[in-house]
């Protein structure tokens, strides 16, 4: 199962400098993946959890591959209605062949009523949108001139619609921040619908919390807790059949970005434990 790390590209600690050491300590620790989330205009309800600086994830991943050298890179998650799919295939495609193959596009269909309205995107045709880039940017994809590879689509969402994209479009699924409970019940639904779609099941690349406490939690989600209770969560996720996980440790107040130092000592922790 490979492990990743959902890297802060926003806020009040985040700069350049900042994200260079992010990578390599990511890399050093040996994580198999580096992701970035994706916001464009940094409307209120944006700003209200992810302040600028916002930097954007193609631009902040074409710089990081040229600081890194194995660790696979990719969006967790790009909003896909913000930009045209021609688009997207085009940036995909050559950030994956700049990095030498290491690029998954994770996306996903929004959430932020003002950035779609500052974006002129109807929000109500979200979901079609992204139906209709994810498909777009497959068939980019097998033009020579694209150089794209094999790049994995990682697709989000835990509403039936949501699962359905992830079935009929995706390679894998990728929900984020759910609850232990919440993972059984999707995880079962997922399955269901696959049957319904006369489909296989997607690969599982599930996005959890990282936030360690002293004592253990019991009302929590997938990654918080004691170190004894994220390991253990990890694990259940192996078991479960998960592809890969990428570890999030922003636990939400911006100010965390000013203090890297103490996410890197809780990504050593893991690391360390989990084999």
């Amino acid at each position: 199962m490979l492990i990743g790390v959902n890297v802060p590209n926003f806020g009040p600690g985040t700069s350049p400098a900042v994200l260079r050491e992010w990578a390599r300590t990511v890399e050093g620790l040996g994580f198999d993946l580096l992701m970035m989330s994706d916001h464009v205009v940094v409307t209120p309800d944006v700003a209200s959890q992810y302040p600028a600086p916002f930097y954007e994830p193609f631009t902040a991943l074409s710089w990081l591959a040229g600081v890194t050298e194995r660790i696979t890179l990719g969006t967790t998650v790009l909003i896909a209605p913000y930009r045209h799919p021609l688009l997207v295939a085009r940036m995909a495609a050559n950030l994956a062949d700049l990095s030498g193959g290491r690029f998954v596009l994770g996306l996903g269909i929004g959430w932020a009523r003002e950035e779609f309205a500052a974006l002129g995107v109807p929000f109500e045709r979200r979901g079609k949108l992204t139906d209709e880039l994810i498909t777009t940017v497959r068939e980019a994809w097998r033009d020579e001139g694209y150089r794209a590879g094999d790049i994995p689509i990682w697709v989000g969402g835990h509403s039936d619609g949501g699962l359905r994209r992830a079935i009929r479009l995706g390679d894998a699924w990728h929900p984020l921040r759910q609850t232990p409970q919440v993972w059984r019940e999707t995880l079962a639904r997922l399955e269901t619908l696959s049957l319904e779609e006369g489909r296989p099941r997607p690969a599982l690349a599930p996005r959890i919390l990282l936030r360690l406490t002293d004592q253990p939690l019991a009302d929590r989600r997938l990654g918080e807790g004691t170190l004894e209770q994220v390991v253990g969560d990890l694990r259940q996720l192996r078991a479960d059949g998960a592809h890969a996980v990428v570890l999030d440790p922003f636990a939400g107040d911006p100010e965390e970005t000013r203090r890297p130092d103490v996410a890197w000592d809780a990504l050593a922790a893991v690391r360390k434990d989990f084999t």
